[in-house]
């Protein structure tokens, strides 16, 4: 009897759900002022609270480091290359900013926020009821090297993002490349030709596994994709180790077995390549 009494307590003592109580239990290891921003939001849904709602509950993932680059207010950092972020961790942030902010994320909405950029803006269309635009497919290294006849050391794709009418992807310069031990003796500069190569790259990526109209991707035999020629090239920036190469291309035409992309690359937003043209053959199944 006493036992029975003393698990009826218990449950009576539990903070009820969508309660200030339960708000409190959730966002215990924030800080104060990311909770006072979460009870005031409860109380006003003002959105001008949203924003540091968000990132407080990120950074109390964080470790003490990561969180000072978060507080720098770089919107490009990437959730997990750059603050150390793992897919669970994301999974247990995100749970709490949907008891914070009374929103509902699936899964598959997360695949394609990598930086804190995209966090802002899923969260701002979550909030506005606006529908959430689909990226693309989002595929990992590991899923993109599964795919490539080109392998490690000459995979210069670290992830993808495809949908019909382009590609975006990223290339990590590590420093670790060998050929930067000569390219240049005690100043490593990344190749403009390697750049080139890595919008090649994407390009075939995107004839493997894109929704490119007119093209069977089943049918292109990956063993034999070339890169027969580049038009209209450009290169406007020198990029170092430790940068990331932001790549983008896009179809323009489409005559098996040919197939003409455009391309460029940015760098932290700074423009660093240009190709007007983009040449592949390929052979089919």
């Amino acid at each position: 009897m006493s036992d029975q009494t003393q698990t009826t307590t218990d449950l009576g003592s539990a903070p009820a759900p969508g309660s200030v109580e339960l708000l409190k239990d959730t966002l215990k290891r924030c800080s104060p002022k990311t909770i006072d921003a979460a009870l005031k939001f409860r109380e006003t849904k003002d959105p001008s609270l949203v924003s540091a709602i968000v990132l407080g509950i990120v950074e109390r993932f964080l470790e003490p480091e990561m969180a000072e680059k978060l507080n720098s207010g770089d919107d490009s950092l990437n959730l997990m290359e750059d603050l150390g972020l793992d897919s669970l961790t994301m999974i247990e942030a995100i749970m709490m900013v949907e008891e914070a902010l009374g929103v509902s994320i699936k899964n598959e909405e997360l695949i394609s926020l990598r930086t804190i950029q995209d966090l802002k803006e899923f969260i701002d269309m979550k909030m506005s009821g606006s529908r959430t635009e689909s990226k693309g497919v989002f595929y990992p290294l590991e899923e993109i090297a599964a795919e490539m006849p080109h392998q490690e050391p000459f995979l210069f794709l670290s992830e993808a993002n495809l949908d019909r009418a382009s590609a975006n992807g990223c290339y990590r310069i590590t420093g670790q490349e060998a050929f930067l031990k000569g390219h240049f003796k005690d100043n490593p500069v990344f190749p403009a030709s390697i750049m080139l190569e890595a919008l090649g790259q994407l390009a075939v990526f995107s004839l493997l596994k894109g929704q490119i109209d007119g093209l069977d991707r089943s049918s292109v035999n990956a063993s034999e994709v070339y890169f027969t020629g580049a038009d209209g090239v450009r290169c406007s920036r020198i990029c170092k180790p430790g940068e990331t190469l932001d790549l983008e291309v896009s179809l323009k035409r489409l005559h098996l077995p040919l197939a003409v992309f455009s391309g460029k690359i940015t760098v932290g937003g700074e423009k660093a390549v240009v190709v007007e043209e983009i040449t592949l053959a390929f052979a089919q199944k």
